[in-house]
């Protein structure tokens, strides 16, 4: 009998049933992950738009008399140096935190639409242009650069939401740019530039369209990663400052503590991670089915 012969009656014997085992399992654990996500995402959406009903507590109350408490029933996620409820804060500070990274991350969109449009539409002079524009700007670390922005123009929330989305915008138009490339290219643009459509009419009525589609899915993907930064920047004390309830205003305030107190670091920076992970795993997924559908 051959080695052939020999791999294939083994595969027929319980090879491929182990590898279909296997995939079967392989197919559960990423619908498992998914489900997590989505029951994540729905606890951070109700605790953005009704705080108060999922913590009733001020997130501001000063207990001095309770500072300091450990995690217990009254207090799920114990009490700060002020006596305020870290969980009421928490929670309390999903609604700053998902605003601030939803918006850097639209004005991050916005920026990369621009310029890549710029580049793709307007030329070769332009698409030189914006594309040594583009390397300048990447050889910055996103964070170093909103901390250039933040340097130039100020601290505060607001100037930090901006930072964050400028620091995204060359990621975004390198992508758009690409895949407007791409577009122009198919046999439908073709067909309508044969026609006698202007360039702009084509750009609006068929370029567009069809290359801002998997927007969505990266916008989606780069909220974890603006709430991460954002959180970053207040940390430093150039965004959102204590006692604001703003995850990375918390952390901020907690790390004098983190030997003596450690939940007061802990939760906030556990509903920072959760939220990145939970929304990258969304965006993982849309872009998944985006791909099949395509």
């Amino acid at each position: 009998m051959s080695d052939l012969e020999v791999s294939a009656r083994l595969a027929r014997a319980g090879f491929g049933r182990r590898r279909a085992g296997t995939g079967t399992a392989g197919r559960r654990l990423p619908a498992v992950g998914e489900a997590t996500a989505g029951l994540v995402l729905l606890f951070l959406v109700a605790s953005a738009l009704l705080p108060q009903l999922v913590a009733p507590v001020d997130p501001l109350a000063i207990s001095p008399l309770e500072a300091f408490r450990p995690p217990s029933a009254a207090h799920p996620f114990g009490t700060d140096e002020s006596g305020r409820d870290i969980f009421s804060r928490v929670v309390h500070g999903t609604g700053p935190s998902l605003l601030l990274g939803i918006s850097a991350t639209l004005i991050g969109l916005v920026g990369g639409i621009v310029l890549g449009t710029a580049a793709g539409m307007l030329g070769r002079v332009v698409d030189f242009g914006v594309n040594r524009l583009l390397e300048v700007l990447f050889a910055f670390p996103g964070l170093l650069l909103a901390l250039f922005f933040i340097v130039i123009f100020g601290p505060g929330i607001v100037t930090a939401t901006i930072a964050v989305g400028v620091s995204t915008a060359p990621g975004y138009a390198r992508i758009i740019r690409g895949q407007l490339l791409t577009v122009r290219r198919s046999a439908y643009v073709e067909a309508a530039t044969v026609l006698g459509r202007s360039r702009w009419r084509v750009l609006v009525r068929h370029i567009l369209p069809n290359t801002l589609a998997p927007l969505f899915v990266l916008g989606t993907l780069g909220v974890g990663q603006a709430i991460v930064w954002a959180a970053s920047l207040s940390y430093l004390g150039l965004g959102a400052v204590p006692p604001a309830a703003e995850w990375g205003a918390m952390l901020a305030a907690g790390r004098t503590y983190i030997s003596t107190a450690w939940w007061l670091t802990f939760f906030p920076g556990l509903f920072i991670v959760l939220t990145a992970t939970a929304t990258t795993v969304l965006g993982r997924r849309l872009q998944q089915r985006v791909r099949e559908q395509g």
